[in-house]
């Protein structure tokens, strides 16, 4: 037998319900062959509510697992042992209070911080372009991020504080060039921005270099992807070398995680999605010199809802197949030399520098959110332009579409999702009240008063990870340490980039204006639509595509961005006279929360119709159309123009 390179990371991403609930999911995925965790956690953690807060209401537990307070992290953990594990948390806003907790848990297990291996996720700019779980504006944020950083080095010299991360960049329909310069742009603001504080002696920038890791996507094009990922280890090491001077080769290599594609899943004949997740993998596995050190992947049925245990056991199975089975770790780079693959590099390379050069002459990917956030809804208009006109094929959906049905998905038994038992949401409240209940109260307000203090400081010798440390030890919650920051930084809403005229829509789309046209000259006022965006869920990429083609088709567009609540989207409406209420809901809280919306409408003498886009199963599509919901769509309702027809229909039949 050859000898073999040592495998990456194999995780699962994952957590939902509770601690409990999660920490029994992770002790089976690890019996199962998995190297390492990656965790999920709820629209609540992500954006520093508690669960009794109102504006966490239908989102606890829904999108990942609930962590308000110090017990709840000992019960993610629980007979895990901490320096033996390698730990990724996606968690962004309120990742110093996540990493807060965690190095709490292990000073409280005796376990030294200097061997805590992992990552918290902690890019703030992917998620004004694109994620939307940001609280505070970006220079806030880049200090959060930079105190956290000096920390990590002092204290935590293994874990990587932060995970600059391309992947939702792609998913919010970044081209491969926007994809590395974005990241690259970010990863360069920040390290200044730690360079800059005096946080950090100049001797340690180069560990502070080597600390910096990465999290991208891979597509179905896997060869553009390995493409892409030799080109960001070219490029990465060239900004280590020439700008942060660092001379050791090992802290300038590009090293990142990655999870496939999900943009690319479908609702439709979604057993397809399993051969492109097997693609996309090779896109980062494939080149020795470029490969990813840690893999999850998504499953093949995420378009339809949460993931089973079976389903998430199937991606890790795709993993360990081509990690044990296959001889892919037996070579070294098989690129090495190909003409092809060079040619490839260097367009993608001249493109990314030029995108990148760009990006640093509007002051840094932390100054461009505005002008970032256009350019990605653009790029997403003209991809999905190109997937309705047939220009780009997607098998099962505009081409290929005949299917015998499918064993996976065709049995009314089948449990094809996990749902989240409602009264999970009860009993996290109750626990959260238990546990502030049971502290000491003027301990944890003297913990929130030191929090304030620094957090508003200039003094190099102030770090928010000490106070924030401190109150995970009193007790404290996600939602109190969230809110002292509120106090002092107050809170951010992120551009939306909606604009229209960004794709050729072609002739459909003509026809769509020629209505909007009649329609206006009937009744004197253009078809006006209101996109709305309740709960936490911060994607936005559906929502902008629909206000995008909205304002091709002729209408009147109203578009807020996201976090509304119920009663502001009511608002809206009636102080805009919108004809349609489209509510966008990703997160799974459409029967929590589109209920309201549609009373509180009522209430307010609205008479506009209502539709809803999301993750929407058939049954809970029957009871919202119950409710009075006038159509229900999902990620199978690729066409916008058809989207757009069928708004129309409701309008011209509500004017007659």
């Amino acid at each position: 037998m050859k000898e073999r390179s040592k495998p990456w990371v194999i995780r699962t991403y994952s957590g939902h319900s509770s601690a409990t609930a999660s920490n029994m999911l992770y002790r089976s995925n690890l019996a199962k062959g998995q190297t390492g965790l990656s965790i999920a956690f709820d629209l609540p953690t992500q954006t520093g509510y508690d669960p009794d807060d109102p504006a966490a209401a239908g989102e606890v537990g829904k999108v990942g697992v609930p962590v308000a307070h110090l017990g709840h992290m000992r019960q993610l953990f629980a007979e895990l042992p901490l320096a033996e594990m390698n730990t990724s948390m996606t968690i962004n806003a309120t990742a110093a209070w996540l990493w807060g907790l965690y190095l709490a848990l292990a000073e409280e297990e005796g376990v030294d911080p200097n061997a805590l291996q992992g990552t918290t996720q902690n890019d703030i700019v992917k998620e004004y372009l694109s994620r939307g779980t940001y609280i505070f504006a970006p220079e806030p944020s880049k200090r959060l991020i930079a105190d956290m950083i000096a920390y990590g080095i002092h204290h935590a010299a293994k874990w990587n504080p932060i995970n600059v991360c391309s992947y939702h960049l792609q998913e919010a329909g970044a081209t491969p060039a926007q994809e590395i310069a974005y990241a690259l742009a970010t990863a360069i603001d920040v390290l200044d921005a730690v360079r800059d504080s005096g946080k950090v002696e100049p001797a340690l920038m180069p560990e502070v270099v080597g600390r910096i890791s990465f999290f991208v996507n891979a597509g179905v094009r896997f060869i553009e992807e390995v493409a892409k990922m030799r080109t960001f280890t070219a490029l990465w090491d060239e900004i280590c070398r020439t700008r942060y001077g660092v001379e050791d080769p090992s802290l300038r290599r590009f090293r990142y995680g990655v999870q496939v594609n999900s943009l690319g899943l479908t609702e439709q004949q979604p057993e397809n999605n399993v051969q492109r997740i097997v693609l996309e993998m090779l896109g980062v596995t494939l080149s020795a010199d470029a490969r990813a050190r840690a893999i999850q992947l998504p499953a093949w049925n995420e378009a339809l809802g949460l993931p089973r245990p079976w389903d998430q056991q199937w991606s890790l199975r795709v993993q360990q197949v081509l990690a044990y089975e296959s001889d892919l770790l037996e070579y070294p780079d098989i690129f090495a030399g190909s003409v092809v693959m060079d040619s490839i590099v260097h367009e993608l390379s001249v493109a990314a520098q030029s995108e990148l050069d760009d990006v640093l002459a509007l002051g840094g990917a932390f100054n461009a959110i505005d002008e970032l956030k256009s350019r990605l809804v653009a790029s997403q208009s003209a991809r999905v332009a190109r997937i309705e006109s047939g220009e780009q094929i997607v098998v099962g959906v505009n081409r290929f579409t005949e299917t015998a049905e499918s064993p996976l998905t065709g049995d009314d038994s089948l449990e094809a999702i996990v749902t989240v038992d409602p009264a999970v949401e009860l009993e996290l409240i109750d626990d959260v009240r238990a546990w502030r209940a049971s502290r000491d109260e003027a301990a944890v307000q003297a913990a929130l008063a030191e929090l304030r203090r620094v957090v508003a400081s200039d003094d190099v010798a102030d770090n928010v990870m000490v106070p924030t440390i401190a109150l995970a030890k009193v007790g404290g919650t996600t939602g109190e340490w969230a809110d002292a920051l509120r106090d002092v930084f107050g809170e951010y809403r992120a551009p939306t980039g909606v604009r229209g005229g960004v794709a050729q829509r072609g002739v459909h789309f003509d026809e769509l204006v020629a209505r909007s046209k009649v329609l206006t000259e009937k009744r004197g006022s253009p078809p006006k639509l209101l996109v709305a965006k309740p709960g936490l869920d911060g994607h936005s990429n559906g929502a902008e595509q629909i206000a995008v083609a909205a304002r091709d088709a002729g209408f009147e567009v109203v578009y807020e961005g996201i976090r509304l609540s119920p009663e502001e989207i009511v608002a809206a409406a009636r102080d805009e006279d919108v004809d349609v209420v489209g509510i966008s809901i990703l997160s799974g809280s459409h029967l929590a929360l589109v209920p309201r919306v549609i009373e509180g409408l009522r209430e307010a003498g609205v008479e506009a119709q209502v539709v809803v886009g999301g993750i929407v199963p058939d049954d809970d599509a029957a009871i919202l159309r119950g409710l009075g919901v006038a159509a229900v769509y999902t990620p199978k309702d690729y066409s916008m123009a058809a989207i757009m027809d069928d708004l129309l229909d409701l309008i011209e039949a509500a004017s007659v």
